[in-house]
């Protein structure tokens, strides 16, 4: 009867240290969950600009790694002349097209520190120039500076 009862108060015990584990360790996770998600859900303050039937989202990283969002509105066709006419956007035509140089007022000029402003569609590098990279509803563009 003694054998019995203290095999009972070790399963008990045993249950009730493997609940607790349980506990601790959902509690750390939900916690690293909930730190994640506040890190990553950094919230990125979105600029309007523009106006036109044609909407697009448009993101600047300078050379720190700070983004500028930019919500445009247009009624041009491509990208380029869209940002040329709001003033994002400045450079010097070339043998390729338009060469930028100046991105929401931030200067990349290879010649003078080796970076440039890389022009993405859809987080891709893009393969086309910015002035004949037609708007494409729904696709996200951006620049970044790179070396």
């Amino acid at each position: 009867m003694k054998f019995t009862s203290n095999k009972k108060f070790t399963s008990l015990l045993l249950c009730m240290m493997l609940i607790v584990a349980m506990a601790l360790t959902a509690g750390c996770d939900g916690k690293k969950q909930q730190e994640n998600n506040s890190s990553a859900g950094q919230e990125v303050s979105v600029n309007k600009l523009g106006e036109g039937k044609t909407q697009f989202n448009f993101t600047v990283v300078d050379k720190d790694g700070k983004e500028t969002a930019f919500d445009i509105h247009t009624d041009k066709t491509t990208v380029g002349d869209a940002l040329l006419e709001l003033g994002l956007i400045a450079g010097e035509e070339g043998a390729y097209g338009l060469y930028v140089k100046q991105v929401n007022g931030i200067t990349a000029d290879y010649d003078v520190d080796q970076t440039y402003w890389a022009f993405y569609i859809n987080g891709e590098y893009g393969m086309t120039g910015v002035d004949v990279t037609n708007i494409e509803a729904g696709a996200t563009y951006s620049f970044k500076v790179e070396k």
